[in-house]
């Protein structure tokens, strides 16, 4: 099933995503531990910094498919799922008062990609692969986590990412304003701890109030508060796909390891 794990070194919180035989793939447990560490977090005054990042050699592939046949076919389970599991974390990091840098390698993909987007500093090695390949399974990305993708990684890039099901390296990435900086994998952890040491020696109010503000103005702005209130929108019917032939169809022939049939 995988698992979050929180370590705490002096002022720095490490956040790990673990389940790496399938690539960190976020299971429903996942996501409560998730938002259980940024509670913890939160707690902490004593904290400067967090890191979130991947076990081994990726980010997070997306969601641990192999239980979403439990949940994901009926609106009511399926609405719960998205609204407060995996929105009820997102909106703890999106809440966090410190500076959070996301440390990317490998796949960074769906579930993964929605981690990343709540994020101030995202570094990641060449390698790394960026997407939301779900047209692929037969569902659409949830409002929330739509409006968030799209504020971290721009329209044209939602809608190739979404509509395309279309993968990005991290140069790319980094080109298109997703990514902080792109290091080489053997330069990766040195990048991040050398983040890491000068948030840590940076005046910790100013950093919640910087947070704070940028969140705001990014909020108050025009089209992010029409994106917000059409999220809102949207929510009461957003999940009456559940039953539909198409969804079933996608995830079926994930498991099954054939071709979806449209």
């Amino acid at each position: 099933m995988g698992a979050v794990t929180l370590s705490v070194a002096g002022r720095l919180a490490s956040v790990t995503l673990s389940n790496p035989a399938k690539l960190n793939a976020l299971s429903r447990s996942m996501w409560r531990e998730l938002n259980e560490a940024f509670q913890t977090i939160a707690e902490n005054a004593a904290l400067r910094c967090v890191v979130v990042a991947g076990e081994g050699a990726h980010f997070s592939a997306g969601g641990d498919i192999s239980e979403y046949a439990e949940f994901r076919f009926n609106e009511a389970s399926l609405r719960e799922f998205h609204e407060t599991d995996v929105w009820g974390a997102l909106q703890a990091m999106l809440d966090c008062r410190l500076p959070v840098l996301a440390r990317i390698e490998g796949n960074c993909m769906g579930a993964g990609l929605e981690i990343a987007s709540c994020c101030d500093i995202r570094l990641a090695s060449t390698h790394a692969k960026f997407g939301a390949p779900i047209a692929r399974l037969g569902f659409p990305m949830a409002p929330r986590e739509a409006a968030l993708v799209l504020g971290a990684v721009g329209e044209l890039t939602a809608r190739d990412m979404l509509l395309a099901a279309s993968i990005f390296d991290a140069p790319n990435m980094l080109q298109r304003g997703f990514l902080s900086n792109v290091y080489s994998n053997a330069d990766l952890a040195a990048a991040v701890q050398i983040y890491v040491d000068r948030i840590c020696q940076l005046a910790p109010n100013a950093a919640a109030m910087n947070k704070k503000c940028l969140s705001a103005l990014a909020q108050s702005a025009r089209a992010q508060s029409a994106r917000a209130q059409a999220a809102s929108e949207l929510i009461a019917t957003a999940y009456q796909y559940a039953e539909s032939h198409e969804h079933r169809e996608g995830v079926s022939a994930f498991l099954a390891k054939r071709p979806p049939e449209f």
